[in-house]
């Protein structure tokens, strides 16, 4: 069963920072579009960042210019720099190829407070 490996989520207060990874099971060349989602309970899972290459990402209005999507490729693993963090950014996270080709992982959950 493939299935990515979330970790580095927390509590943090609004305007703070965390970076997200996310190990892949396959070597990250081998994917085409890689991203990472959130979901709220009771809400749809939501693509928030997603990666086709280093010069081609795409962002959400609601993360844009906050988040920024990065990989490791000798590690497999894809990260997400969050910055600014909003209340609104609460959500437990998680990342898949574009569209979702693995089994869904356990994601990380990410806290802003006020």
């Amino acid at each position: 069963q493939r299935q990515p490996v979330e970790s580095g989520g927390g509590l943090v207060e609004a305007g703070g920072s965390l970076t997200l990874s996310c190990v892949m099971p396959e070597n990250l060349r081998r994917i085409t579009v890689m991203g990472w989602y959130r979901q709220v309970p009771g809400q749809q899972r939501e693509l928030v960042a997603r990666r086709l290459s280093a010069l081609r990402t795409h962002y959400s209005d609601s993360v844009k210019g906050r988040f920024t999507i990065s990989v490791d490729n000798a590690k497999n693993t894809m990260y997400l720099q969050m910055n600014s963090l909003k209340p609104d950014d609460t959500a437990t996270y998680y990342c898949n190829t574009h569209p979702a080709l693995y089994t869904w992982g356990v994601g990380t959950q990410v806290t802003v407070s006020l």
